[in-house]
């Protein structure tokens, strides 16, 4: 299998790069694209997806850290036949609206944090934080403070790629060549202390190093100037960093001292994916403002949301009065057929009770996971619920990366795809983000095929003069 499915990937024919040729893909080597081009998914069921070939792999990344229930799922399915028969679309602009719009409003803010009482809705991730910056500046020109307008995220956050969102993110890759990040968004340390602590230093100190640092970036700039605080309760696509204890205890202080709005980016741990709900029960976060997507629909459907308290929602009161319009929104916001397949996923979940079934079936993901500690070219690997990452290294359990051009990363996820397995390599970073219907055998399935792949690794590192 390994040779044949390289085989196929990497022997494009003159019509099939032809065939290709149109498509733009995000996140790709697009000149090497061009002679190898893409892995063809054509079905799924269950934790499973099956390329043009026939074969099965295990979906390992829920396929952008979003197919929450798994493909083929009939009920989500059927909502949306319903749908499309009943009402394909209508718009919510000038008071307008539709019963799913409604009906999910309403069942997001039950399952909510308290206090997150009104929703706006959109498409995807990066236009949810895109539209939470946006209310932030709209909110404090309306409470007498236009000069607190800037924004501060993390290194290693991600956000999204929309001018704002992709501001936001702390990834140099999402600002190189496009001229981000705008001017007033600002980046602080990424909660890692593998990444980011100095020899000798404990926990609690690098914990209080850290926070130190973001006051004194508060202080700097000016706490009158500082605007909002955008985090992940786990950073996802930089390379799933899990806070520390005590970490949001500490940061979430300074916010309320220096009256900074906290917005949580909810968009990949949302909806079980910690063994909560939200992130934010997780880690005890106390959102202004928190961003949702991905397995909002279970990624059936594009829709997000932007949950908001009563002060900024009374402030959007407030604007529109003062302007004659709340005017922001876009076209497809609460599409009916998108919100109706959102609400039946979250009838799904709390009716299987898909949150009981993560905190049971993590304890083996997580044991598996954390069972690659001691291989000679892992330094980390880490993760809580149905989320991790093994970071790789040229010393086990230390910060000792490999050389970019040796590309171990990708070789890793490679030999684990040619295992029938699918991950995603986050540079040396290996993550992990499986469905969350996935059993503990199918996660045996996922840690063995990794672990292949892996042993395979350090060969190919031997082979290249790693010793």
């Amino acid at each position: 299998m390994p040779s044949e499915l390289s085989t196929t990937r990497r022997n494009l024919t003159a019509d099939a790069a032809r065939d290709i040729a149109h498509v733009v893909h995000p996140y790709t080597n697009l000149a090497e694209h061009r002679q190898v081009g893409p892995l063809i998914i054509e079905r799924g069921e269950g934790v499973f997806v099956q390329d043009e070939h026939g074969r099965r792999y295990l979906e390992g990344m829920a396929g952008l850290w979003s197919v929450s229930l798994g493909y083929s799922e009939k009920r989500l399915a059927e909502a949306a036949a319903r749908q499309f028969e009943r009402l394909p679309y209508a718009p919510i602009f000038n008071n307008r609206s539709h019963q799913p719009g409604i009906d999910l409003a309403e069942a997001l803010v039950k399952i909510a944090p308290a206090g997150l009482n009104h929703v706006l809705f959109a498409n995807s991730g990066s236009e949810a934080n895109d539209q939470a910056g946006k209310i932030v500046w709209y909110h404090n020109n309306q409470i007498g403070r236009p000069a607190k307008k800037k924004l501060i995220a993390r290194y290693h956050g991600y956000h999204g790629v929309t001018v704002l969102s992709g501001s936001l993110t702390g990834l140099t890759p999402v600002h190189a060549d496009f001229d981000l990040p705008l001017p007033g968004v600002l980046h602080t340390d990424a909660p890692s202390r593998y990444h980011y602590g100095h020899d000798g230093e404990t926990e609690d100190e690098f914990l209080d190093r850290i926070a130190g640092n973001l006051e004194a970036l508060i202080q700097r700039e000016g706490p009158e100037t500082i605007a909002a605080f955008f985090a992940e309760p786990v950073n996802g696509g930089g390379g799933v960093i899990v806070p520390p204890p005590g970490y949001f205890a500490r940061i979430q202080a300074l916010l309320r001292k220096y009256d900074i709005l906290f917005v949580v980016d909810e968009v990949i741990t949302g909806f079980g994916r910690t063994g909560e709900i939200f992130g934010s029960f997780t880690y005890d976060l106390k959102p202004d403002i928190l961003t949702a997507a991905k397995a909002l629909s279970s990624s059936y459907l594009p829709i997000s949301a932007v949950l908001l308290t009563d002060a900024i929602y009374e402030s959007l009161v407030a604007g529109s009065a003062r302007n004659g319009a709340f005017a922001h929104g876009v076209t497809y916001a609460a599409h009916p057929v998108a919100a109706a397949v959102a609400l039946e996923t979250l009838k799904i979940y709390e009716e299987r009770d898909i949150v009981g079934h993560v905190r049971q079936v993590s304890r083996r993901f997580q044991e598996r996971l954390r069972g690659f500690s001691g291989h000679p070219i892992v330094g980390e690997a880490r993760g809580v619920g149905l989320l991790g990452a093994v970071e790789l290294s040229r010393e086990a359990g230390r910060r000792q990366p490999f050389e970019a051009k040796s590309g171990l990363g990708r070789f890793v996820a490679d030999r684990a795809l040619e295992h029938g397995i699918i991950l995603r390599n986050l540079g040396d970073a290996i993550a992990f983000c499986p469905p969350l219907i996935i059993t503990e055998d199918e996660i045996d399935l996922l840690f063995d095929g990794f672990a292949r792949a892996l042993d395979e690794g350090l060969d190919h590192a031997r082979r290249g003069g790693w010793s």
